[in-house]
């Protein structure tokens, strides 16, 4: 067993190893304050058949960290909360780009909140661990990372601040990264400037390495030998085969103008060189989608790169076409259509009154609360032409609500000022990329739209980038293609004078 402990942001840190869920393949207990965190790390021995690496991130609060019993009929805990769902996908969008490209065994990763003081947020502590869990275990992972939440109080920056801080600073900001660069960023703001947000981003950083310094001492006696693992490669002639045939040819399909062209083009080619192929590779017919897949993002990345030049003809700067509406429905109380691209947003916005507030049970709390600005964000599969089965609500549309709420919510009328209950809900009628930020605009218009006395317009946009070496190139108001052939996807939302979201 191995013990850290240090002082950080004033309060005592802990981390342990060693002592907990050891027949997992890396576990790790952290205790900042009285709040307690166990992450956990299991994998698999099989290499999975699925065309994506299959990693799983669950956050689960447990109940009696706080001292309480869970409400209803069934005194247990059921469907993870909303801060669950977000807290988890933190995690996942911070640990999954460290994996080794090709590492398709089945990864978990658990993070279980076993106390709460109601002053420090759990949800940085479960990064921090969990990365240490990874670090630890067999699992290849080119970490350690760690996060923190910064906040601002009267112009004094602060590492992660109490709930009761909280409440008071102009910006809570969650970073995760390394010693050397960030890897996620989240949060909102009042309308912060540019300069004051890379101020946070710098406070931030410098509290992560203090956080990688005690999860390394914690390491290097747990630390456990790498799983052996090979990439699985295709054989070497069927690349050049395939290169011969499709390369011109998918640099053709992809810069065709519509979304629904280039898939069914790129869709097409797979189909016609698997069936060219089938004969002179039996075995690897499958490989070849994979192959033409990787041409796909080299030609992207590389028109980009060379030519300044994207798949829609588009130059690196260069906004899509926008159209906005509003009152387009006769009986909600403000309704607006935004139109971005192939991007579109149908926002609703309903006004009630204090019965119609959700009520919150939370540990992070002693008593029950309310919330009177609610935004749900709708993603139905033929917003992307796609035919796929509804099973409730996905964590996407969890967290992309919560991003698109951030941004408006820092803009409302203060309650006593105006003592309505605020829903909004943004239908996604057509996706090709930044949907998320397709309803900050939406929303912002349907809440005028409404009579909502907001103090200023909002807009958000979806930034990218694409680096290779000492080439780059940042995109802005990005595709879906630049999103997933891309190195990042950077939301940023707020008015003229300053961020509200990111």
């Amino acid at each position: 067993m191995k013990h850290v402990e240090r002082n950080f942001a004033g309060r005592t840190l802990k981390l342990e190893a060693g002592r907990l869920a050891k027949q997992a393949a890396g576990s790790c207990l952290l205790q900042f304050g009285e709040t307690v965190v166990l992450a956990t790390v299991t994998v698999s021995d099989n290499v999975s058949t699925l065309p994506f690496f299959p990693l799983t991130v669950e956050y689960r609060e447990k109940a009696y960290a706080a001292g309480k019993i869970p409400g209803g009929f069934l005194k247990r805990e059921g469907r993870p909360s909303d801060e669950e769902i977000l807290a988890a996908r933190g995690i996942d969008r911070s640990v999954r780009p460290l994996f080794p490209e090709g590492f398709k065994n089945e990864v978990q990763v658990f993070v279980y909140v076993l106390s709460a003081d109601q002053e420090n947020d759990a949800d940085v502590l479960g990064l921090t661990a969990a990365s240490a869990a990874l670090t630890m275990s067999k699992v290849p992972w080119n970490g350690p990372i760690a996060a923190v939440r910064v906040g601002r109080v009267e112009g004094a920056w602060i590492l992660n601040p109490t709930f009761q801080q909280l409440e008071f600073s102009d910006v809570d900001m969650v970073v995760s990264g390394s010693k050397d660069s960030i890897v996620m960023v989240e949060g909102g703001a009042l309308e912060l400037t540019e300069a004051e947000i890379v101020k946070g981003l710098e406070v931030a950083h410098k509290g992560i390495r203090e956080l990688l310094d005690a999860a390394t001492e914690l390491v290097a006696e747990m630390r456990q030998p790498k799983m052996e693992w090979t990439k699985v490669e295709p054989p070497a002639e069927l690349v050049t085969r395939v290169k011969q045939l499709a390369e011109a040819r998918v640099s053709e399909a992809l810069n065709l103008p519509e979304k629904s062209e280039r898939a069914q083009a790129l869709a097409a080619l797979k189909a016609t060189i698997q069936e060219e192929l089938a004969a002179e590779f039996p075995d690897n017919v499958k490989d070849v989608a994979n192959v033409i897949e990787e041409i796909e993002y080299h030609t992207m990345r590389n028109q980009v790169l060379t030519h300044a030049e994207r798949v829609d003809g588009r130059d690196l700067d260069t906004v899509r076409p926008i159209s906005c509406e509003v009152g387009v429905l006769p009986r909600t109380h403000g309704s607006a259509l935004f139109t971005r691209g192939q991007t579109q947003a149908l926002v609703s916005a309903t006004l009630g009154t204090v019965s119609d507030e959700q009520r919150i049970d939370s540990i992070d709390v002693a008593q029950e609360t309310s919330k009177s600005c609610m935004l749900h964000y709708n993603f139905p599969p033929f917003s992307s032409g796609e035919v796929r089965p509804i099973r409730g609500t996905s964590r996407r549309e969890v967290g992309h609500g919560a991003l698109a709420e951030r941004a408006l919510q820092a803009l409302l009328p203060p309650y006593d000022q105006f003592p309505y209950t605020i829903r909004i809900v943004s239908d996604i009628l057509e996706s090709n990329g930044s949907s998320s930020m397709a309803t900050v605009c939406g929303g912002s218009l349907a809440l005028f739209d409404a009579g909502v006395p907001m103090t200023a317009a909002c807009a958000g946009v979806a930034m990218g980038l694409i680096k290779e070496a000492d080439r780059v190139a940042v995109l802005t108001d990005i595709l879906g293609t630049e999103d997933a052939l891309g190195d990042m996807d950077f939301k940023v939302a707020g008015t003229r004078q300053g961020v509200t979201s990111i």
